[in-house]
């Protein structure tokens, strides 16, 4: 190994590895970790302990088939603000999830909401709410929350002020439903999580928390749809917006680059096949720049030339999105916010086709395809050696112009306040 690769290779990747769990929490905060971490922990410990986000002792506790008492009779809240529970893994500097979701608690806050934020989580490391805070004040993608932050304890749970519960991935609906408060329950879902699994115990689990009977508020129609006609869930949606104060044109000549959303570690990203779509891409293409972002891939074998960006501020991706004439962004499950984002910069996304991305976003200037890396490669292509790519450009951000988070904001509110009033 030393001889082949040589000392300083040895070394380099030696600590790349080391770090990588760093880079990993940074980045994607407690949740990601751990989960990466019990994985490994499955196969590597000799004596083998049942391991998952969500604590053993509460996946056994919840039984959804019986009625569950302190869910028969929620309360009412017939005007005024109302006293809400969020429990939520801890976030991550570059969690998207936890951004958005931060997002809509600011609302509920701006609507004179009161709200209290819970972390959870099955590990037994500790969790520094001091650092949680730093981390948020320390980057604008979270905003300011007016919230108190506490670790959640099941033995204690939420205040008895509490008037409604949000859980807000699969791992908080069952703390979420064993809570003893009389709160009504709301379930806030952005994906369909039970698909992040391998069929087996924890896709399970995941699954079986849209049979709670909680109120879902979901992130685009699709996963409205499903989770009312596949699980009988009550559910209302927000649309998908975009930040035209972070995302506009500022290129309005021909680009020579393109983006793709590279996330290894993230299967719903279909990393792999965008890898063959861009491969058959670069060899009719070569003298297209290709930027990989949203992961750091140097660890990766990528078979044609790249730009590696690794994980990018949000501040930098408007430069990045302006050199770009197209934007390959695969979804498998709920619709990314990328599209919308990239169009509001004047880049055409290529997207994967499927009821899951169009009955979020219908907008004429994403280019639906279906999932061939052929039939992308050849998307691509098409999309940046049209005559009018400039102009398109200009279009297709006018085209999410009217476009704003404080509409869904207002449709998540209104939602909220509706269930809340009986």
């Amino acid at each position: 190994m030393l001889r082949e690769q040589g000392p300083r290779a040895l070394f380099a990747k030696t600590t790349r590895l080391a770090l990588r769990p760093f880079r990993i929490l940074r980045d994607e905060g407690p949740r990601a970790l751990s989960a990466r971490v019990l994985r490994k922990a499955h196969t590597r410990l000799t004596v083998n302990t049942p391991m998952m986000l969500v604590a053993a002792d509460d996946a056994e506790a919840v039984d959804w088939t019986e009625p569950a008492p302190q869910l028969a009779d929620p309360i009412v809240v017939k005007e005024g603000p109302v006293d809400i529970a969020w429990i939520m893994s801890p976030p991550g500097k570059e969690s998207g999830g936890h951004q958005n979701l931060f997002r809509f608690i600011d609302f509920a806050e701006q609507a004179g909401h009161r709200c209290t934020i819970y972390l959870y989580t099955s590990s037994e490391g500790q969790v520094s709410i001091p650092e949680v805070k730093a981390m948020l004040s320390s980057t604008d993608a979270y905003p300011h929350l007016s919230a108190d932050i506490r670790m959640f304890d099941r033995d204690k749970g939420v205040h008895r002020e509490t008037q409604a519960l949000f859980a807000t991935g699969w791992e908080t609906a069952y703390p979420a439903y064993l809570d003893s408060s009389l709160a009504r329950r709301f379930y806030f879902v952005q994906d369909f999580e039970s698909s992040f699994y391998p069929l087996g115990s924890e896709s399970l689990l995941a699954e079986n928390t849209y049979k709670f009977g909680f109120h879902g508020i979901t992130a685009g129609g699709w996963l409205s749809h499903k989770l009312s006609t596949e699980y009988g869930m009550k559910t209302d949606h927000f649309d998908f917006a975009v930040d035209k104060s972070r995302y506009n044109v500022t290129n309005t000549g021909r680009r020579s680059e393109i983006f793709f959303y590279a996330r290894p570690v993230t299967p719903r990203r279909a990393f792999e096949l965008g890898l063959l779509s861009l491969a058959e891409f670069a060899k009719q293409k070569p003298d297209i720049t290709i930027n990989l972002a949203g992961w750091d891939v140097s660890n990766w074998n990528i078979p044609f030339e790249h730009n590696n960006l690794a994980s990018l501020e949000i501040s930098e991706l408007n430069s990045v999105y302006n050199r770009c004439a197209a934007g390959l962004v695969m979804s498998l499950s709920n619709m990314s916010l990328l599209p919308l984002e990239l169009m509001s910069s004047g880049v055409a996304p290529v997207v994967n086709d499927g009821p899951n991305n169009r009955m979020v976003s219908d907008n004429p200037f994403i280019e639906y395809v279906p999932v061939s890396p052929r039939a992308i490669a050849r998307r691509l292509v098409e999309v940046v050696e049209r005559e009018d790519a400039p102009e398109r450009a200009v279009a297709m951000s006018e085209s999410v112009s009217k476009i704003d988070w404080k509409d869904s904001g207002d449709q998540f509110v209104a939602a909220f306040e509706r269930a809340m009033r009986g």
